[in-house]
């Protein structure tokens, strides 16, 4: 088959193109060039991150890749195998050749799906940034992003054994994935996401690494106090951790009958404490007004694995957002599946897996 060649400054351009084309790769056993590799951002082409999730796409799948270097704005990504479950170390830092805060949960992502739809069972162990701005921090994936794939029938622990922060990173994350051994069927189940039901309760933790105990306290105080109008049960506890390097965000979960929604904001030197708490809770209360199902950072995430489901899904969100629309656009490179996304309000996302086995 012909190398399908993929246009990486596309939409809004980012790393997310590249991590959807690995884990697709990997499934579809397709071979691809990514060229322009986020051409439009102040640091183009690959980051530790980006090179970490390459190199561990190719390490589960046996893959010939070229253009697997710091910066590199070309890569072509030849699939040897399918995805081989096995234990797997990876480390940021390796890639970068330094310590880095580079997204684990972006890798993990990268490999979650190729991995729950191998033959066996696999264990992984993921070192670098596990709360860090602009990735999904771990506490989203732990009560947000994991419920959902769940609700297709992926089976898997995760467990947080070590905080990760910009600039340093060094956290942990530890991921045991079932695989297709423990399922009925070969693919993910569809799942129906348009009402999420009442509020029962808003639950979360406000964290400081490093930093005197008073930084998680306003966060908190601040975050209750602002949704006290909700009116329902608030649990936010004030935590502090010990890490490579100081860091402190806000992580909140709205609790819904059928779809909880997670949010975070992180803390930035000179910026009041009050001011991030605010940042979180804004969020909170645009995604509940809205009544949709699905969280937004969340709705982009949700179509790799609904794309490779076993029939059609369909869920709510807030707005088709640039990352939905480009993640949506990269599935349709593969053919894997014809997704439609109506504006709205609400936003709705069909998703119709094609044959591509």
């Amino acid at each position: 088959m012909d190398i399908l060649t993929i246009n990486g400054s596309y939409g809004e351009g980012g790393g997310q193109i590249l991590r959807t084309a690995l884990s697709l790769a990997v499934l579809t056993a397709r071979a691809f060039r990514l060229v322009n590799i986020r051409a439009g951002r102040r640091n183009p082409g690959l980051l530790p991150q980006h090179l970490s999730a390459v190199r561990a796409a190719a390490a589960i799948s046996g893959a010939h890749v070229m253009g697997d270097l710091l910066a590199s704005t070309d890569l072509t990504f030849s699939p040897g195998h399918p995805a081989q479950a096995g234990r797997y170390v990876f480390d940021v830092a390796e890639a970068a050749s330094r310590g880095s805060a580079g997204s684990v949960t972006l890798v993990l992502q990268t490999l979650l799906i190729p991995l729950a739809l191998a033959n066996g069972a696999s264990s992984l162990l993921l070192r670098g940034g596990t709360h860090v701005e602009w990735s999904p921090p771990f506490d989203h994936l732990a009560s947000s992003y994991f419920p959902a794939l769940r609700r297709t029938g992926l089976y898997l622990d995760t467990k947080l054994t070590r905080f990760g922060w910009y600039p340093a990173g060094g956290g942990e994350i530890v991921c045991e994935i079932a695989g297709r051994s423990a399922h009925d069927a070969a693919l993910l189940t569809p799942i129906e996401m348009t009402t999420r039901g009442p509020l029962q309760r808003i639950s979360g933790r406000a964290i400081a690494a490093n930093l005197p105990g008073h930084i998680p306290q306003r966060m908190a105080d601040r975050a209750r106090a602002s949704l006290a109008s909700l009116d329902v049960p608030l649990n936010i506890e004030v935590q502090l951790v010990t890490a490579a390097c100081p860091g402190a965000g806000i992580f909140l979960l709205a609790e819904y009958q059928e779809w909880p929604a997670s949010f975070s904001a992180y803390g930035r030197l000179g910026v009041p404490s009050e001011a991030v708490a605010d940042r979180v809770v804004a969020n909170l209360h645009e995604h509940h007004a809205s009544g949709v199902a699905i969280e937004l950072h969340l709705a982009d995430q949700l179509l790799l694995p609904l794309a490779v489901s076993a029939g059609t899904s369909t869920f709510t969100t807030l707005r088709p957002s640039g990352h939905l629309m480009t993640n949506a656009w990269t599935i349709g490179q593969f053919g894997v599946a014809d997704i439609s996304i109506a504006q709205g309000p609400p936003c709705r996302v069909h998703i119709k897996p094609l044959a591509w086995r």
